[in-house]
C-alpha cells in the first residue's frame, strides 16, 4: 500500500482499517459478503474447502452460528470427498475388473459432487438442511466451540 502522494511525493496518513492487523483477519476479503453469501461458499465443489477456512477464521462471523454451520459442513464434504480419492478409489482399483472400480468410484464422487450442488441451492434458498453424518459433525463442531 502507498504512503506516498503520487503526484507530488508527500507523505499520506494510513487509512483506518488498512493496517496488516485488518489484513490478518480476512477484514478485506469479507467486508461485503453477506452471510448468506459466505455460507455458498463453502459449498463451490471440490474448491468450498478455502471460503470455508476464511469464513471459520473471519472475526466478523464468530458468532453466527448458521454461517459457521455452513462452513464446517462443506469442509467435512470436502473430507468426503478426499476419502473417496485417497482410500476408496486405491482399494477399488485392486479388483480384479478394473472398469467396475472406476465405475464405483465415479459414483461416489458423483454422489458428493451432487450434495454439494444440493447444498448450494438449499443455502441459495436460506433453507437450512443437514447432511447424513456430516451435518452432525459440523453441529458438533459449532457446539464445541461455544
Amino acid at each position: 500500500m502507498d504512503t506516498f502522494c503520487a503526484k507530488c511525493g508527500t507523505r499520506q496518513a494510513a487509512a483506518p482499517g488498512s493496517g496488516p492487523a485488518s489484513q490478518m483477519r480476512g477484514a478485506a476479503f469479507l467486508g461485503g459478503i453477506t452471510s448468506r453469501t459466505a455460507a455458498m461458499l463453502c459449498y463451490i465443489p471440490v474448491m468450498g474447502w478455502i471460503p470455508a477456512i476464511f469464513v471459520l477464521a473471519a472475526d466478523r462471523f464468530q458468532s453466527d452460528r448458521t454461517v459457521r454451520f455452513h462452513a464446517f459442513q462443506g469442509l467435512y464434504l470436502f473430507v468426503v470427498w478426499l476419502l473417496v480419492d485417497w482410500v476408496v478409489s486405491p482399494i477399488f482399483s485392486l479388483t480384479p475388473d478394473f472398469n467396475q472400480g472406476r465405475m464405483i468410484r465415479s459414483l461416489l464422487h458423483a454422489i458428493v459432487f451432487g450434495a454439494w450442488v444440493f447444498m448450494l441451492v438449499k443455502t441459495s434458498q436460506q433453507q437450512m438442511f443437514r447432511l447424513p453424518i456430516v451435518g452432525e459433525l459440523a453441529d458438533r463442531s459449532v457446539a464445541e466451540q461455544r
